[in-house]
């Protein structure tokens, strides 16, 4: 914190006032306005709170323009060289990387809540055999409210612990079974002799018929994906937890709001629109043509999967899973792939191309994890819910920590009103 303030004077009628500045452990400092409409008599305008802190909060850190993530402090690269993604689900929750039996018991609990209610099945027959695995699970995890009242009173903390339990644990199940749902195969249920990610695989691809054993390169693709998609601080998707949640919604819902806002083309989408580029760019022969395509203002072409509204430099997150990336294509797909083999292509000529290079248009998170999952048979349709796996960790953890904040209050933005002054109502018959 900080005794430094900063004084605003009203123009318009001479109100004077001294707004508090604040810092936190690093970053920007912040100037709290919460007085200022009582003060002034004025609101702020910022669309899309590009400049607005809406919280505190100690569980991630990003500095955009030098490309850090911080998971509690840790540098996204140590994370995601060294530990599992339970390891990480672990720091989030509770600040502080585990013990070695700290650990343990949080995956006993956490592989131990992982079953769905039988009668939940039910549920997933009610959705058309085509619905987008999103729609389902927007559905089905908003229903869970239903199945698992016994832990809902939000103002309890045991509570709110248990619920994220459930949420970590069960996220991956009905993910599974949206999935099966939409190619109309039987839901496969967890095993517990499985690890997170390794159970994950699991109950996507196995079937009654046949045993189905999760590759060890595809297993530690996907633990890597969910470390690096954990959390985010406050983008779209956490903020609409937040603010869910600040109405003391039950957890449920608010994750179910989580994953509607997720769902957008800008957000968790991202990735999908990358395979669509790649489809319609269609060969690396036709790299050159949408490079310049790209380059044209006047051409409503766009590179997707390059930049990053946060990230100014690099994305350090695709500086991580780009090794990986290559590193699975390597050992997973045919050389002659040609899907793969147009993706490298436009990363040589994008990372060479000075027009790129000028403004900082490197490949992101999105244009590698889509790439990855085409690789490991998961299709486009499930990107989406990949993310919103992983990102239950970190929706869960910044709903713990809100509720916890004894200055959290019912999130209520402000607007400039753009409609009719005062006017009478005109009768029917004289319009």
């Amino acid at each position: 914190m900080s005794n430094k303030t900063i004084t605003l004077i009203n123009n318009s009628d001479g109100r004077k006032t001294e707004l508090p500045l604040y810092k936190g452990t690093i970053g920007p400092e912040v100037m709290d306005i919460g007085k200022l409409y009582s003060e002034m008599g004025i609101f702020t305008f910022d669309p899309g709170f590009l400049a607005t802190g809406s919280c505190r909060s100690s569980i991630t850190y990003i500095d955009g323009d030098k490309g850090k993530l911080w998971y509690r402090g840790y540098p996204i690269e140590q994370l995601a060289e060294h530990a599992k993604f339970l390891e990480v689900a672990y720091l989030l929750l509770y600040g502080e990387l585990p013990s070695v039996d700290e650990l343990a018991k949080f995956e006993h609990i956490i592989t131990h809540h992982s079953m769905l209610n039988e009668t939940l099945k039910n549920f997933f027959d009610g959705f058309h055999y085509n619905a987008h695995p999103m729609a389902v699970m927007v559905g089905v995890v908003g229903s869970l409210s239903a199945f698992y009242h016994d832990s809902l009173d939000v103002n309890n903390p045991r509570h709110r612990e248990i619920s994220a339990h459930r949420m970590i644990a069960k996220m991956p199940t009905i993910a599974a079974a949206s999935y099966k749902h939409n190619i109309g195969e039987p839901l496969v249920y967890p095993r517990n002799d499985l690890d997170y990610c390794a159970n994950f695989l699991h109950m996507m691809f196995a079937t009654p018929c046949e045993e189905y054993i999760p590759d060890p390169v595809a297993t530690k693709a996907v633990n890597l994906l969910f470390i690096l998609h954990a959390d985010h601080e406050q983008n779209a998707s956490t903020s609409t937890v937040r603010l869910a949640g600040s109405s003391h919604a039950n957890p449920f819902a608010c994750l179910a709001s989580g994953i509607a806002s997720l769902w957008g083309p800008s957000h968790g989408g991202a990735n999908e629109a990358v395979l669509d580029m790649l489809n319609k760019i269609g060969d690396a022969a036709n790299v050159d043509k949408f490079i310049l395509k790209a380059k044209d203002p006047n051409d409503p072409f766009r590179l997707m999967g390059f930049g990053h509204r946060v990230y100014k430099n690099h994305d350090p997150r695709a500086t991580i899973i780009r090794k990986v990336c290559h590193e699975l294509l390597d050992s997973m797909t045919d050389s002659d792939n040609p899907t793969f083999e147009l993706a490298l292509k436009l990363e040589e000529v994008a990372l060479s191309d000075e027009y790129f290079v000028e403004r900082k248009l490197y490949p992101n998170v999105d244009f590698y994890s889509g790439i990855i999952y085409r690789a490991l048979n998961i299709p486009r349709s499930m990107f989406t819910v990949m993310f919103a796996i992983a990102r239950t960790v970190g929706w869960m953890a910044h709903w713990m920590e809100m509720m916890d904040d004894p200055d959290q209050r019912i999130g209520r933005p402000r607007q400039i009103y753009t409609g009719h002054d005062l006017r009478d109502y005109v009768p029917m018959d004289k319009r």
